[in-house]
């Protein structure tokens, strides 16, 4: 890792002169400098003060942003062909992050499984096709259309079910992911 680099990286994200950080860390405006350039090394409970006053820890000052991808194609998409269903997950290893998307195709006359409580929320936007949610036992559920959205909290028992002859897709995102 690039100390230097990434003690500048931070200081101008946190919009702080040379001079302004060495009066955060008690060090000198040349040593800082010195450090930026990889022309000297920090020990380690400089390092630290220097994290500190930069607002990180140095867990998170060493932490890896090596190219965070942003973008996802078709390519990067993971698919899980089954036989009622298909489940593309749009963003890979999203399971590390807050939420998860996935695009769900249910064939007709199927059901996706039953998502049991949870802490956390869900969001549907249909994208084909006619669907029912069921929430809670609800047999008859509320249908949602092509063009329609779903929200909820996940604290209940739901699903979505596809009772018609054609197929239907919808992108649904949840906090945290379950799927």
């Amino acid at each position: 890792m690039d100390i230097g680099r990434r003690i500048r990286q931070l200081r101008v994200q946190n919009g702080l002169t040379l001079e302004e950080l060495a009066s955060r860390t008690e060090l000198t405006k040349g040593f800082l400098s010195q450090l930026e350039r990889n022309l000297a090394s920090p020990s380690i409970q400089t390092l630290e003060d220097i994290a500190e006053a930069l607002g990180t820890t140095l867990a998170k000052f060493f932490a890896e942003e090596a190219n965070e991808q942003i973008v996802f194609t078709g390519k990067d998409f993971f698919t899980d062909k089954q036989e009622t269903q298909t489940i593309h997950w749009i963003v890979p290893n999203a399971q590390k992050n807050a939420m998860e998307p996935i695009i769900l195709e249910l064939q007709p006359k199927a059901s996706s499984k039953t998502i049991v409580p949870h802490e956390g929320e869900e969001f549907g936007y249909v994208l084909s096709g006619r669907l029912y949610l069921c929430v809670d036992g609800d047999l008859k559920g509320k249908p949602v259309r092509k063009g329609d959205t779903f929200y909820l909290t996940a604290d209940r028992s739901h699903y979505l079910e596809n009772r018609s002859d054609k197929p239907a897709a919808v992108l649904w995102i949840s906090t945290p992911p379950v799927f």
